[in-house]
């Protein structure tokens, strides 16, 4: 069962601008589309039936700009920050207190041709505990983001990711890794980029290089 309070104080607790439950409770599109998901969530596991909570599903999608497929499976305290444009996948598995922002997509690939009539195939995505994904990301495929991992704005991510790591950039790739249980909004890397770096050391060897041909 969906604990109200327990969902209103984790949105305070991740959205400084979110003042009390009340605003929250009727100005939040996350809290919306979660409250409209449990329910046809549950009447898609525990009824069994799939063209009512689909059809719900779209109506949430239209009220809230956030796509849910019912038979999604999402933990406790998930917080869609400002939600439009995200899509959550069938197969999708979600853990507790993982964040999403707006344009997200743990999207799904096409399943072998042996399982293409096997409804039940994991397609999408599986987030542990504690991932934030930024802005526009594209999760993609039946791979696992590990326990509070970071995947930065616009990443495309079609491979795991191991526990408390930050990826970023198309393919994504590994940029911090550490344990660190500090919530990070937008899943922003601090500090100088390690691909800049390497870049920044081929170049002074290439001038070292370059002055003792000479």
């Amino acid at each position: 069962m969906m604990n109200i309070k327990e969902e209103l104080d984790s949105i305070i607790a991740r959205d400084p601008a979110a003042r009390n439950r009340w605003e929250v409770a009727f100005c939040y599109p996350s809290f919306h589309a979660v409250v409209l998901y449990r329910i046809n969530n549950w009447l898609w596991t525990k009824v069994s039936i799939s063209f009512i909570p689909r059809f719900f599903s779209q109506i949430a999608r239209f009220l809230t700009g956030i796509e849910i497929h019912p038979g999604a499976t999402i933990g406790r305290r998930f917080f869609v920050d400002h939600g439009m444009g995200v899509v959550i996948g069938e197969t999708a598995v979600i853990g507790d207190d993982v964040t999403l922002y707006h344009g997200v997509t743990l999207g799904g690939i096409s399943p072998s041709e042996e399982s293409q009539l096997q409804r039940s195939v994991k397609r999408h995505p599986t987030l542990l505990n504690g991932v934030v994904v930024g802005a526009g990301a594209q999760i993609l495929g039946s791979i696992v983001i590990g326990t509070s991992a970071r995947v930065g704005a616009n990443a495309v991510v079609v491979s795991d990711v191991a526990d408390y790591t930050t990826v970023m950039g198309i393919p994504a790739k590994p940029m911090k890794s550490g344990k660190d249980d500090a919530f990070t909004p937008y899943a922003v890397l601090k500090g100088a980029d390690p691909i800049q770096q390497e870049l920044e050391a081929l170049r002074r060897d290439i001038e070292l290089l370059k002055k003792k041909r000479k």
